[in-house]
């Protein structure tokens, strides 16, 4: 029978104890008794996957160790759980625990809870340790410092001083930033896919400046990375439409900066942006918001298309109305040659009553073609418009975005003082709403003329390509011209938003 000395160290540090110190203070544990080692070098105390302790166990098992001795008890697990399956085994096969600088005996009921008490400490200290590094981590992030990891495709780094601490930014590379916008330029095109992308590259002999290959994996990577948009109050709305977590206030989305995207709470999947943190990024974007936001949402509506398109389905479920009782159609399948039609939903929850609007059939397909033909003929409103700037109209129509969200700020302060205020305190409060209220009517008349102003192409690419685009992108197109189609009989009357 043998004494086993195990041994572990995880990273060697100036102040660690060495693999030597440690088996001096075990060696003397073994009063000249037969030992073996067992050694790991560079694993956690956090579990017990460890090859060398793996094999002490088999030995036990084996009932040639009579004995374990150790340092310190967290040579052996930090882990409580880990420790008392450990303890169980120890007691199934006679062994003993010895730790040399804290001299426990097993063999006693004090003993042993003299050791789980130890055992909890340990667990905490390294408890304390992770939430240590953790909040430290999340405070850096917050604060827009670099955090390190791979630097993406299109930058170099640079080192710059934020709040007096040293930390980097990136610095474009723009031969690699011509590629970027390829990539963005390409994919907000619903007739070029991630594999067009990667064939467009390399039969052009675009080559990878950094001695990688192009693949759709890597330039999926690149098209969903906000380290490259121009972040404006678009992107902060997108952001916080789809549960993200945004540090900075709305006023520091000028459209100068790019963003940093921190999976803080470890969220499994990288299409879902809740608990996501967005954090304003010291370099400046290169993407339009627009632009990016479009090939974002592509990968958005690709995560759902298996189950948003049934042969049941059109993109017009919603904006179809009864003229006679305002319910919605719904669309019922048959065996006939049009296969789907609409029918009043009033007509099918109540199953007693008929409405008029079950009076006529609409087929679905019929329908869907004539409104698509409306929405041609709606843009022909557009073709004489002007050339604009289009880098002018944007920064523009940020500004003013942001403003209005300063007012609803300060209209929302005003308000919530209204309880607490006097009489001639009301009367200023009420007047200083009405001077905000129409500063902000004036600014969505702005906004509104330069959302009018903007060429008719802007939309007509994604009409000119409406076939090929996802169930979801038509969805989206057709909210962008229709409020709602009501169905009198065989009469149609649609409500446009533009």
């Amino acid at each position: 029978m043998y004494d086993a000395i195990y041994l572990r160290q995880s990273v060697d540090k100036m102040d660690s104890m060495s693999i030597e110190s440690q088996f001096e203070f075990c060696k003397y544990e073994t009063h000249g008794n037969e030992y073996k080692k067992y050694i790991d070098v560079g694993y956690s105390g956090k579990n017990i996957n460890r090859p060398a302790f793996e094999k002490m166990i088999e030995d036990i098992k084996q009932g040639i160790i009579s004995r374990v001795i150790v340092y310190k008890l967290d040579r052996i697990s930090r882990s409580i759980l880990d420790f008392a399956n450990l303890m169980d085994t120890f007691k199934k096969y006679n062994v003993e625990f010895i730790s040399s600088t804290e001299k426990f005996d097993t063999s006693t009921p004090i003993g042993r809870a003299m050791l789980s008490i130890c055992i909890v400490f340990a667990q905490l200290e390294r408890e304390t340790i992770q939430k240590r590094v953790s909040d430290s981590y999340y405070s850096r992030c917050r604060r827009g410092l670099y955090m390190g990891g791979r630097i993406p495709y299109g930058f170099k780094k640079d080192d710059i001083f934020i709040d007096k601490i040293k930390t980097s930014m990136y610095i474009p590379i723009y031969e690699e930033i011509e590629h970027i916008k390829i990539m963005f330029s390409m994919y907000k095109n619903n007739k070029n896919s991630l594999g067009d992308i990667v064939k467009f590259f390399n039969n052009n002999n675009i080559n990878h400046f950094r001695g990688g290959i192009w693949n759709t994996s890597r330039i999926s990577e690149i098209l969903k990375n906000p380290i490259y948009v121009k972040a404006d109050i678009d992107i902060y709305n997108f952001f916080k439409k789809n549960g993200a977590n945004i540090v900075n206030p709305i006023s520091d989305f000028t459209g100068y900066n790019a963003c940093y995207l921190y999976n803080i709470k470890n969220v499994k999947s990288k299409n879902d942006l809740k608990n996501m943190e967005i954090v304003i990024a010291p370099h400046e974007g290169i993407i339009p918001s627009h632009e990016w936001i479009r090939c974002r949402e592509r990968f958005l509506c690709n995560r759902k298309s298996t189950q948003t398109y049934k042969t049941k389905n059109s993109w017009l479920v919603g904006k179809v109305k009864c003229g006679y009782c305002g319910y919605s159609f719904n669309i019922i399948k048959s065996n006939t040659k049009w296969c789907r039609y609409f029918v009043c939903s009033f007509s099918l929850k109540t199953k007693k009553e008929r409405c008029k609007g079950t009076n006529s059939t609409i087929y679905v397909d019929v329908l869907e073609d004539y409104i698509f033909k409306l929405v041609l003929e709606k843009l022909k409103e557009f073709e004489n418009l002007c050339n604009y700037s289009e880098e002018y109209e944007n920064r523009e129509l940020n500004k003013n975005k942001i403003l209005i969200a300063d007012i609803d700020n300060e209209i929302e302060i005003l308000l919530s003082n209204l309880e607490k205020a006097g009489k001639t305190t009301i009367e200023y409060i009420n007047y200083k709403i009405e001077k905000l209220d129409e500063q902000k009517n004036m600014l969505k008349e702005d906004i509104k003329q330069m959302i009018d102003n903007k060429r008719k192409d802007v939309i007509c690419d994604y009409i000119k390509n409406f076939d090929m685009l996802t169930f979801d992108d038509k969805k989206c197109i057709i909210d962008v011209f229709i409020d709602v189609i009501k169905i009198y009989d065989d009469n149609i009357k649609i409500f446009w938003k533009i």
